[in-house]
């Protein structure tokens, strides 16, 4: 990074296409969870929501309890809570704000339509029969704006920054829906395979836009160790944490040699041990250890390439391990 000014570009790129691909995420989770992800006696789990996004102390000092409405109405529209889609959204927004002159008029049109289109949100769109046509809208949107920076967004640096930003987001979430659903969900040994136990496991493939991918490498059925495997480790599934960490590598490497930047050396070493790790095990060997214990590396690597292309492009100071871990959350 030669200038100020770049460095602050790339910076709010990384992060635009961070808090996008957040919301998206979030939407997905909450609509899934309100469609399908019921537990034994009929009720649905909102606790692991709030578990997955690190919140419980935030949440727990608002809130008295975890139910539908209250975990809802926290993680769509509320602007004070900084994991909410509407302040992913928000913050979206204002990265793209400062980017005016180097993305596409389209980019940004989109996104502020899609900004004030959130900011009309009532409590009343977050009552049943009205939620998952909202979600359903925030996904889209979402979705439209990956669609129309893959059209429009003219391939430099800002494009590669743009992209590590987008996978490195993509495969924390995935890590940390796998680490908090696997549990969860975990079967009862007296009621393995039932029909509310694989519709459970649905539920979890689903939140990760992985159903059907899923289905066509295992038509006969679905395992827990099967959807962890396909979660962690499939090289071909979009939202694969490997496949996400070999795009992030890929797209480093690119920059070091089609554009002479130099301060990736930290997060290429970073990511090139998480590939080896990811790519070293199979899910047997990960359940036999542990699969939070493994997760839990594998999301302080993703720290740390985080954290190490802070301070290689974006003139971030250094951090200590624990400050690290904090910013990512």
């Amino acid at each position: 990074m030669n200038n100020t000014l770049l460095a602050r570009s790339a910076d709010a790129l990384y992060w635009l296409a961070r808090y996008v691909e957040r919301a998206e995420n979030l939407a997905r989770i909450l609509d899934v969870n309100d469609t399908f992800a019921r537990d034994r006696t009929g009720g649905q789990n909102w606790l692991s929501i709030v578990q997955l996004n690190a919140d419980r102390e935030a949440f727990f000092a608002r809130h008295p309890t975890a139910d539908a409405a209250r975990v809802i109405g926290f993680y769509v529209a509320d602007t004070t809570n900084p994991t909410s889609i509407a302040s992913a959204v928000r913050a979206a927004r204002e990265n793209a704000r400062t980017l005016r002159p180097l993305i596409s008029t389209e980019m940004w049109v989109q996104l502020n339509v899609f900004h004030n289109r959130l900011a009309t949100v009532t409590a009343a769109d977050l009552t049943p029969g009205r939620l998952s046509p909202l979600l359903a809208q925030v996904k889209e949107g979402c979705q439209t704006h990956t669609g129309i920076t893959e059209g429009t967004f003219f391939r430099d640096e800002g494009w590669y920054f743009y992209q590590l930003g987008r996978y490195l987001e993509r495969a924390d979430q995935t890590t940390r829906l796998l680490d908090v659903k696997y549990h969860v969900l975990l079967p009862d040994q007296q009621d393995p395979g039932s029909a509310v136990d694989v519709s459970q496991w649905n539920a979890l493939l689903r939140s990760a836009a992985g159903y059907h991918a899923y289905r066509r490498l295992h038509a006969t059925g679905i395992t827990p160790g099967q959807v962890a495997g396909f979660l962690l480790l499939n090289r071909r599934f979009p939202r694969s944490v490997y496949l996400c960490v070999r795009e992030a590598e890929l797209l480093l490497a690119e920059l070091g040699a089609r554009y002479g930047l130099r301060g990736g050396h930290r997060a290429a070493e970073q990511l090139d041990g998480l590939r080896g790790l990811l790519s070293g095990v199979t899910i047997e060997d990960v359940l036999i250890g542990g699969l939070h214990e493994f997760l839990d590396e594998v999301q302080r690597q993703l720290n740390r390439t985080a954290a190490a292309l802070g301070i290689g492009f974006f003139g971030y100071p250094e951090q200590s391990e624990s400050e690290t871990s904090e910013s990512a959350q």
